[in-house]
């Protein structure tokens, strides 16, 4: 196929080295995203491109309006490509394998597209009740309330308000209707350690309730250690975590459970793997001759230093019983580990996968664990595919996936930057984050004269500059705090004006 490739003077080296194999048309625009579809037509006419020179033209995916006026006029195909010349591979590796292109959408954005669109198709067939029925009557799969799970869906995000008696109803449902908004599928009612709080387990219906009221019509599950919380929330509940050899003959229900390999009244735990795989699949055993009906096992996830083992215990058991609906709390290791949470998450999602685990517990109790049940959703639906790479949606935050070579030529004359002494105004700004928002206030001496809220700092700046007269040194250290409070919206994290927003790390060139 004869590509051609449209681009600015500046990105020029970069559209040849990525392109290599297509013909680079440069026009005389130095920014490609300066061009204009009839600009594009104009150069190609004047240049005296015709019809059957090319068989496609792509031209860049920051040029505004569709590419349709050029193929009318040029007569060759022609779509938008990407908005970096770091993508063109990637899309002309698409080309090859038959991805259809857009004339207005650029073609970095039709890969995230296309790969959601996969996302909520393969969602979608999970939900179909036909699939849903034929699933259930195969063994790996299991009813949780109104919910299937197992080896043939997604696994499952169980979203855990820890210590809800000490939330109260209203702050619990307030975190479940965030943990469901953010992509969880069951909320986890987590009781108090060492406590009864046998009335705020009558209260779970209201919980349940309160949460249909918002749209969201899922189960609970009930986190607790004491028999009698558990007993009183057996009407009430779908899903009990954790029973294990101490309270097994105690609370035998039809009702899914989640199984231990503990015996918490003796304070017994395997720590050995084959060990903790063994004596899980006695529990079981026991269970299922006691009479309960679905068992969930979990070999429990532990924290460092003792990942390793737990995970090969995990492993263990899966090739002993495949069939087995699995549990895992992924987020005991993500909140006793001081590391960013996303690539955590991505990483026992994986392997969640590779062990067929299907239901994943977490919480986001620490500010670090913040965004973990998104963090596991994302994880979640790129496992969905073979290969967690190259699909057009990810998890990288603060890396990027290729470097940009993005740089211009220096002029003739190269100064040094100093910074001069500032004269201070009578007016000053101060900044914080709340709610999602940015807020700043304007005081003159010890009084505050007005307050901006908004979300984007280029909005927030012009009613601040159509308001007061300030500097353009006062302007742009506004533009700086301003833009360094959105990024810390964007990444959950804490903003306090002039600080550091990244501790200083050295991660290499």
């Amino acid at each position: 196929m004869r590509i051609l490739l449209v681009t600015g003077k500046l990105a020029e080296p970069l559209v040849r080295e990525y392109g290599k194999g297509c013909d680079v048309f440069v026009t005389p625009v130095s920014v490609a995203a300066f061009l204009t579809p009839e600009l594009i037509v104009r150069y190609l006419k004047r240049a005296g491109v015709k019809s059957e020179d090319y068989d496609l033209i792509l031209i860049p995916g920051l040029v505004r309006g569709s590419a349709q006026p050029i193929e009318d006029e040029i007569g060759v195909p022609t779509f938008k490509g990407p908005k970096n010349a770091i993508d063109i591979p990637q899309t002309l590796k698409a080309l090859k394998e038959g991805f259809k292109l857009s004339r207005e959408k650029p073609a970095d954005e039709l890969f995230s597209f296309d790969a959601l669109k996969k996302v909520e198709d393969i969602r979608n067939k999970t939900r179909n009740k036909r699939y849903i029925e034929k699933a259930l009557k195969k063994p790996g799969n299991v009813l949780i309330g109104n919910l299937p799970a197992g080896k043939d869906f997604p696994a499952r995000i169980l979203g855990e308000v820890v210590d809800a008696p000490k939330l109260g109803v209203e702050k619990t449902v307030e975190k479940a209707l965030y943990y469901l908004r953010e992509g969880a599928d069951i909320i986890d009612i987590g009781m108090v350690a060492s406590e009864a709080n046998l009335d705020f387990v009558d209260s779970i219906p209201e919980i349940r309730e309160r949460l249909k009221d918002n749209g969201f019509d899922v189960p609970v599950s009930f986190d607790s250690l004491n028999t009698k919380e558990i007993k009183r929330a057996l009407d009430c509940a779908d899903l009990f975590l954790s029973v294990d050899e101490g309270n097994l003959e105690e609370l035998v229900t039809e009702k899914p459970v989640v199984l231990i390999p503990t015996n918490q009244r003796e304070g017994f735990f395997p720590a050995k793997p084959w060990e903790r795989a063994e004596f899980l699949e006695r529990l079981k055993e026991m269970a299922l001759d006691l009479g309960y009906r679905i068992v969930i096992p979990d070999l429990i996830l532990e924290h460092v230093p003792h990942l390793a083992r737990s995970v090969t215990a995990f492993q263990l058991y899966r090739e002993r019983n495949p069939d087995d609906v699995l549990l895992a709390g992924v987020g005991n290791v993500v909140e006793l580990y001081d590391a960013d949470s996303v690539g955590i998450n991505a990483l026992l999602a994986g392997i969640a996968k590779e062990l067929s685990i299907n239901l994943l517990l977490t919480t986001e109790v620490s500010a670090k664990a913040r965004g973990s049940v998104r963090e596991l959703r994302r994880a979640i639906d790129m496992n969905l595919f073979d290969l967690p790479k190259d699909l057009g949606f990810d998890l990288l935050i603060l890396k990027e996936k290729r470097a940009s070579e993005w740089r211009f030529e220096p002029a003739e004359e190269v100064v040094e930057a100093r910074e001069r002494p500032v004269e201070l105004e009578p007016i000053y700004f101060r900044i914080w984050v709340e709610g999602g928002r940015i807020w700043v206030n304007a005081h003159r001496g010890t009084e505050t004269v007005l307050t901006v809220v908004g979300e984007e700092p280029n909005a927030i700046i012009d009613t601040i500059l159509e308001r007061f007269e300030i500097s353009p040194r006062h302007a742009f250290y506004l533009g700086r705090e301003l833009e360094r409070a959105k990024t810390a919206l964007n990444l959950g994290r804490s903003y306090v004006q002039e600080g550091e927003l990244f501790p200083e790390f050295y991660i290499g060139p």
